[in-house]
């Protein structure tokens, strides 16, 4: 490969990590929040493929691409709601009940999004950081490839704003205190189902936002395979991220630049291996969730009232 090539393999990847993790960053900071309270949500994926739904019919009817981004937050706030609701119930499992959410939200949107399946809606626009590389790589792959996401710098902010608030805030201070002590939380007179619901509520409106970026953005459309497995994808990259945002950022950028080195190579002639590449990310999250099997590792920072640890 020569330097020319590994250079827009290299640019390519970059742009693509931001890309395909935009969606990785907002659900996994959505369950980031959740599972700081204490609450597992494997419901994501079913949140994640509604929010997408909502959100793109939502750009479509009204003909504006910001009010597709409100509806797709929205949208996966009112499931993962019902799922904070449901596990506020007695002798009710938090896992079981996500499961049975997954469902429920992935059933809805396939049945309420078959019209949207050939439409095109208004797309949320790009940042054009390719210009900035000069007026020679502006037209070619490197500007293309650099066509950044817009929600991905509200994504980073989000991401500052969550590891600063938790740590410096009462909310936070009461969202992790729920996490780790239910029992001290209640001493105090903490409502913690109340915490717990409206942190589930929180994540939901988050990962929504992830499900915008899926079906106005990247790919851009409306199909039932559209999630292809990320909200469950972002439950062990918070895992991985020990439960901090910051590092929610980092590990979504991470699987997005594995998802994007198989059309990055493409681009470049390297046609060998194409669908084994492609299945990087799902290698990954399986490498990440046998490394975190060791109880050592595993358990370190983990809120202590997350069902896993009892």
């Amino acid at each position: 490969m020569s330097d020319t090539a590994f250079l827009d393999v290299l640019i390519a990847v970059l742009g693509g990590a931001i890309r395909v993790g935009t969606p990785f960053l907002f659900v996994s900071l959505g369950e980031c929040i959740t599972e700081k309270a204490g609450r597992i949500n494997l419901g994501l994926e079913g949140v994640l493929v509604f929010s997408a739904m909502a959100g793109f019919g939502a750009s479509y009817l009204t003909g504006v691409w910001w009010l597709g981004v409100l509806a797709a937050g929205f949208s996966g706030a009112l499931i993962a709601l019902l799922h904070g609701l449901v596990c506020s119930l007695p002798r009710v499992n938090d896992i079981a009940a996500g499961i049975a959410i997954m469902g429920l939200g992935a059933g809805l949107a396939f049945y309420l999004g078959k019209p949207l399946i050939q439409p095109q809606a208004p797309q949320i626009p790009s940042l054009q950081l390719g210009a900035w590389l000069g007026p020679d790589a502006a037209t070619g792959a490197a500007a293309s490839a650099l066509n950044i996401n817009l929600l991905f710098p509200l994504g980073v902010l989000l991401a500052i704003a969550l590891a600063w608030g938790l740590a410096n805030t009462a909310w936070g201070l009461k969202v992790r205190m729920v996490g780790d002590s239910a029992d001290a939380a209640r001493a105090l007179g903490t409502s913690v189902n109340g915490v717990r619901i409206a942190a589930t509520t929180a994540g939901g409106f988050i990962a929504g936002l992830g499900g915008a970026s899926l079906s106005l953005y990247y790919p851009g459309s409306w199909n039932e395979g559209l999630s292809s497995g990320q909200g469950l994808i972002a439950v062990a990259l918070v895992i991985f991220a020990r439960w901090q945002p910051m590092r929610c950022l980092w590990a979504a950028l991470l699987f997005g630049g594995a998802g994007a080195l198989g059309p990055a190579l493409q681009s470049v002639g390297v046609t060998g291996g194409y669908y084994l590449f492609n299945a990087v990310p799902y290698v990954l999250t399986l490498a990440i969730l046998v490394w975190t099997c060791s109880p050592r590792r595993s358990l370190v920072g983990a809120p202590q009232e997350l069902g896993v640890m009892r």
